[in-house]
């Protein structure tokens, strides 16, 4: 389990510095960001609702518990990438602009994909394993009985 835990986090927080990074030009309207989502034929007024989604999606993920919205802040950002990717191949766009983004998409898949056999060992083993971990030891018998239903109904 520690190994896994220390590989998700890895990737946690690479994929959260990447979608932190790429969400900021958006959010600001920068004129980089601005010419790369009008060469995609996007309009701009996209860009701040796309920065802003990002930066939930990144903080749905790095915050403990809430596993139904990780789960979706998950399927959002791999949302984001893929897009991300389609449209750059589809502009013609070199390998050195949309390798970020298949970059990210393996980030955001490993990420997922360790988060979820975190979630497997944690209903195997019991779930306070998982949640002392993600809290740093500050868990209350509430929360952690309410998550591990959570994890149940999720995992059925």
């Amino acid at each position: 389990m520690k190994t896994i835990g220390v590989f998700y986090w890895i990737f946690v927080g690479l994929t959260a510095a990447l979608m932190l990074m790429a969400s900021i030009p958006d959010v600001l309207q920068v004129p980089g960001a601005i010419a790369v989502i009008t060469h995609l034929g996007y309009p701009t007024y996209f860009l701040p609702f796309i920065g802003i989604a990002k930066i939930l999606g990144v903080a749905a993920i790095l915050v403990p518990g809430f596993i139904r919205l990780k789960e979706w802040a998950y399927a959002g950002l791999a949302f984001d990438l893929i897009g991300a990717l389609y449209s750059h191949l589809s502009s013609g766009d070199s390998p050195s602009v949309w390798i970020f983004a298949l970059i990210g998409i393996v980030l955001v898949g490993g990420s997922y994909l360790l988060f979820r056999k975190r979630l497997s060992y944690a209903n195997n083993s019991g779930l306070s394993t998982l949640r002392t971990s993600s809290l740093n030891g500050f868990v209350n018998s509430n929360s952690v009985s309410a998550d591990h239903n959570e994890v149940q109904s999720a995992l059925n």
